[in-house]
């Protein structure tokens, strides 16, 4: 293949990204404007033209999905056989490759196995119960993210216990401790360990480093605006030496900070690579001019990104229609209407909203209508009960160390080994300092169970353990000697559970259709890696990120119903975007904070792109909001679209007539001309204090707003509240020591009372 051939058909632009191939290059790709294109073409343009062997060249991108589809483009440019080798990985797939290698220098045995969010959960309310730490009022998953953001700012635990600043750090420091304690005993890790421990081995051991220095010539990493911390770090400690490094990404398409994603690495790339050389893709070949026109007039509201304006030489396009209800079901009646009329392919349709509850009404409406469609974000598959059992007997046999699994099949089916004797042999195992389960073997080969008999367990559990202890060493041969997709048989056959599942009559038929699927991707898998490794497969699967779709858009017929997250990287040729309220988008738990606001605009952004020909933007007048109606206020991004591209289909509400639309205005100005007008006050943390509708309680925190301060309270009788401070009236009692109560913490999702 020569250059001029490869490069026929592309842009100047995108000619520019690809040929540029000596030093950093930070691509600044708009929705729409080719960059898996732009990417394919400089992986061949690097392979063909600079002589760069396909496997010294490393792309990662954020899903398996958009790896697998940047190989297919790579195979048919390339004319490539499907036997091909090209490194296309995920960040979290790259790092769980290099530890099942070389972790070992910083303590990983390679056949350690993730754990997923689930599992997370599973084990952090064992260690809230120890350490008798009431869930209800400290939720496992607010100390999960403290963990998780203490990892994303690289503080182990022993680190994080010498920085923290308020109770509930205090209480998570403690929490961290055991839970880092629990995932060494298991032999496990959780996806952000993947990130953090492989950059620990690359900044402890030279060697390794320079191995994976010297065989990668070219880095090329896609959606750099989603990076966090960590993976900005190992991508800048890999490519510090040949600083060969292209990274392509949107700062305006940055929507996912829980996750720590954090836009500034973009912005800031060439602050760390020095010469970077920037190219912008800013012509879309997706979408109509009207649609470009106001996306780029709503994303111009923000201004921490890339000055750019998208443009695009499609032609006009219809006018964008502005649908308003008068509550949440004339609303899906109303889309439902009008998708009817488009005469579309359903599958070429989609309905995109902020949050998952707000799927209902449309779901309702289309089983009404007899209208298909397909609910993206619902369970996926491989957190289906019957898919994570399997998983959970493979993940025992691959790895005798996994407690987690172990607690998950030692009583399924039921055999009589109660969650009791479980604990009791988690005690034992723990003061012995080993697994369960190999506790179990020990106990069961050397008929050691008058240990079991002395701390109160049972003849029939003890049997139930010994019959148990025969199956799983059973189950450990055949996995020598048999296909995955065979010894997945083996599981069903020799533990009861595939009759179990066939004596469900309501579910067992779905059940079973799931577990050959799962059979088939096991078949799949050893086709495509010429090997029946189990580690490696569990590891593929582990890997299967939660970015990720339970269901393709194109498997069956129908409207795709989608949250506006899950919709980034998809495009249909009409998109419906509903709820544009204020509380939904944007989201309440972002109206006082200038940067979420931002990032809320950048969620419309990504949605307003997605269409390419038709776009929809829906708001209701009324919503159902715990089982009562109330008034809702239009979005204030409505506001922010030119009235020239809009049609009305009621009564305009545009920024004339729509009562936020001044609000919005009026606090701007009052933000940006009129500082010293910020509420102050004399309230700390710890302050003992009196509201007249909650009673008595305890700041835990204090948090900065634009103009006022928000204060989290835990009443002693009404539970934690958030408060604007201004409105609040708050009294001070006292001020109290500093061990407040354990009854009075809540994470940081109950009720607003705001």
């Amino acid at each position: 293949m020569n250059k001029e051939k490869l490069l026929l058909e592309l842009s100047s632009r995108q000619k520019e990204a690809v040929e540029y191939s000596d030093g950093p290059l930070l691509i600044v790709a708009g929705p729409g404007s080719g960059k898996t294109r732009v990417i394919a073409h400089k992986i061949a343009y690097l392979n063909k033209i600079k002589k760069i062997p396909l496997n010294g060249i490393l792309a990662v991108t954020f899903t398996n999905k958009a790896a697998k589809e940047l190989r297919e483009r790579c195979q048919n440019l390339l004319n490539l056989s499907e036997d091909f080798y090209l490194d296309v990985k995920t960040f979290h797939s790259f790092c769980s490759r290099v530890l099942r290698f070389d972790g070992e220098l910083v303590n990983v045995k390679n056949n350690y196995v993730i754990y997923d969010y689930d599992d997370q959960s599973r084990i952090m309310k064992k260690i809230l119960k120890e350490l008798d730490i009431d869930s209800k009022q400290v939720s496992s998953s607010l100390i999960l993210g403290i963990i998780s953001d203490a990892k994303n700012r690289m503080l182990s635990a022993k680190n994080f216990s010498e920085n923290v600043d308020s109770y509930i750090e205090e209480i998570a420091s403690r929490c961290y401790e055991k839970y880092e304690e629990f995932l060494v005993r298991s032999n496990s890790l959780d996806f952000d360990d993947l990130l953090l421990r492989c950059l620990n081995l690359f900044q402890s051991n030279n060697y390794i480093l320079d191995k994976y220095q010297n065989f990668y010539k070219y880095f090329l990493i896609d959606e750099f605006q989603d990076t966090n911390p960590l993976q900005f770090e190992i991508a800048k400690i890999l490519a510090n030496r040949s600083k060969n490094i292209c990274v392509v990404g949107d700062p305006d398409q940055s929507i996912y900070s829980w996750r720590h994603a954090n836009p500034k690495n973009l912005l800031d790339f060439e602050r760390y690579f020095k010469k970077t050389k920037i190219i912008t893709l800013d012509q879309s070949y997706r979408s109509t001019k009207k649609i470009i026109k106001a996306a780029d007039s709503v994303i111009g509201y923000n201004d921490e990104r890339l000055e750019r304006n998208l443009w695009t030489d499609n032609p006009d396009g219809e006018p964008i229609e502005l649908l308003e209800s008068y509550n949440d079901e004339q609303e899906a009646d109303s889309v439902i209407s009008n998708i009817k009329k488009l005469n579309l392919s359903l599958n070429k349709v989609a309905i995109m909203y902020r949050v998952n509850s707000q799927s209902r009404s449309f779901e309702v409406a289309c089983n009404r209508e007899n209208i298909n469609y397909k609910l993206i974000g619902s369970v996926k598959f491989y957190e289906r009960k019957e898919i994570k059992d399997i998983l959970s007997f493979l993940r025992v046999i691959s790895n005798p160390a996994d407690n987690i699994s172990l607690e998950r099949i030692i009583n399924l089916p039921a055999r009589g080994i109660s969650s009791k004797t479980f604990s009791t042999l988690s005690n034992l195992a723990e003061n012995k300092n080993t697994s369960i389960l190999e506790l179990i073997f020990e106990i069961c080969e050397e008929q050691k169970f008058d240990l079991l008999t002395k701390n109160n367990i049972s003849q029939r559990a003890i049997n139930s353990i010994n019959n148990f202890s025969e199956i799983i060493k059973s189950l450990v041969i055949s996995s020598k000697k048999e296909k995955i997709s065979d010894f997945i048989d083996t599981i069903l056959d020799l533990t009861g559970y595939g009759e179990f599942i066939e004596e469900d009559l309501e579910k067992g038929e779905e059940r079973i259709e799931n577990i050959l699927e799962l059979k088939s991707s096991a078949l799949e898998f050893s086709t495509e890696n010429f090997d029946n490794d189990l580690v490696d497969f569990l590891e593929n699967i582990s890997l299967v990120t939660d970015f990720e779709n339970n269901l393709s858009t194109e498997e069956v017929e129908g409207i795709t119903l989608i949250t506006l997250h899950q919709a980034k990287g998809l495009e249909f040729d009409a998109v419906f975007l509903v709820g544009l309220e204020e509380g939904l988008l944007p989201h309440s738990r972002s109206l006082d904070d200038p940067n979420d606001i931002q990032e809320e605009r950048r969620l419309l952004y990504v949605g307003i792109t997605r269409a390419k020909e038709r776009l929809f933007l829906s708001r209701s007048r009324n919503r159902k909001f715990r089982g009562q109606y109330g008034p809702q206020l239009s979005s204030r991004f409505l506001s922010e679209i030119p009235n020239e591209l809009v049609k009305i289909s009621s009564q305009n509400f545009k920024e004339s007539n729509n009562p936020y639309s001044m609000y919005v205005r009026k606090k701007h100005l009052v933000e940006k001309n009129d500082i010293s007008n910020k509420y102050s006050h004399n309230f700390l943390v710890a302050d003992k204090v009196f509201h007249k509708k909650f009673g008595e309680g305890v700041i835990i925190s204090i948090d900065e707003k634009s103009t006022d301060y928000e204060v989290t309270v835990a009443f002693n009788d009404q539970g934690v509240k958030r408060l604007m401070l201004s409105y609040a009236k708050l009294e001070k009692i006292s001020i109290i020591e500093e061990n407040i109560d354990d009854d009075f913490i809540k994470d940081e999702y109950y009720e607003e009372e705001i």
